[in-house]
């Protein structure tokens, strides 16, 4: 990986909720690209576990199993000190097949949590919550040894304040960012703190909408809003309508202070900026928090649905 910037190291700043694990900043987010080799994925995410990165997120239907197979190969002979973070994908099955072909994929005895992945409508949450549901059959998976913690990951501020209410979440994952609806950074961030309970956070980036010119996730918009058609003589790939920086959207994230941010960085190239960034972090005031939430409003416009919001 010649012409690559050195990464900086990270070190653990703080307890992830009442985890007891001592986590860095920023964590490694969902990695897969099933046109990008096995083994150019890996050393991607040595790269960041070389830099001291020590959380890592995982769900079965990142790229239909392709993401588990990495993390598991990666952290082969690497996984102590290392959270690794696993999901239920299917909300109306049954849990324990689902975290034991989890475990399969990555070859691992154990994650350190597994949580309910979009666990996005509430009457979803109250029917995994009741008596004989599927929130029972996580904690006796715990109980069994497959996993140490149990958490959810959600688009909705409703079910994180419930599922915050409940007692029962050791671990919630959710948007934080310039572009998210202020009750996730107002009312469930403070919550989640005051109970105890960890915080992982997504979204930074919106999806990638924030910092180019996609509907998320690199897909091509299908239409060109406010009638761009182009970039003139912009360089090849960059982004024509507005957009923000990745300094800033990470700066912005980290004033706001989660446990961990979780940052997609599947290229070399995205860990050098996303990392950089991190490692240089100084708090936003104020007035340049209130000026990147409205260029991000510019930023995320006509890029389609902005499904982390309510």
């Amino acid at each position: 990986m010649s012409g690559e910037r050195p990464l900086p190291r990270f070190q653990a700043r703080r307890q992830l909720g009442r985890t007891g694990f001592q986590a860095t900043r920023v964590g490694m987010g969902d990695l897969a690209d099933r046109s990008v080799p096995l083994a150019q994925c890996v050393a991607t995410l040595h790269r960041a576990m070389d830099a001291g990165l020590n959380v890592i997120d995982t769900a079965p239907g990142y790229e239909d199993g392709y993401s588990e197979q990495i993390v598991g190969e990666a952290l082969r002979g690497r996984r102590e000190g290392m959270f690794v973070i696993d999901k239920v994908d299917f909300l109306d099955q049954p849990v324990t097949p689902q975290v034991e072909e989890s475990l399969r994929r990555l070859g691992l005895e154990a994650v350190d949590l597994f949580v309910f992945h979009n666990l996005s409508k509430l009457d979803t949450w109250e029917r995994l919550a009741a008596l004989g549901g599927g929130l029972e059959e996580l904690e006796r998976c715990v109980r069994q040894g497959k996993a140490r913690f149990r958490g959810l990951s959600s688009h909705h501020p409703d079910v994180l304040r419930a599922a915050l209410e409940s007692g029962r979440c050791d671990v919630v994952m959710f948007p934080v960012g310039p572009f998210v609806h202020p009750r996730y950074v107002e009312e469930i961030l403070p919550l989640a703190k005051a109970k105890g309970v960890g915080t992982v956070t997504f979204k930074t980036f919106g999806a990638g909408k924030l910092l180019g010119d996609t509907e998320g996730y690199g897909r091509p918009l299908q239409a060109r809003p406010r009638g761009k058609v182009s970039s003139g003589g912009a360089e090849a790939g960059a982004p024509s309508l507005p957009h923000l920086g990745v300094e800033e959207c990470v700066r912005y994230t980290l004033t706001l202070d989660p446990d961990v941010a979780l940052l997609g960085m599947s290229f070399p190239n995205e860990q050098d900026a996303a990392l950089h960034a991190a490692v240089a972090f100084e708090p936003l005031s104020a007035e340049q928090m209130a000026e990147v939430r409205r260029r991000a409003v510019q930023a995320i416009e006509g890029k389609g649905a902005v499904w982390w919001n309510p």
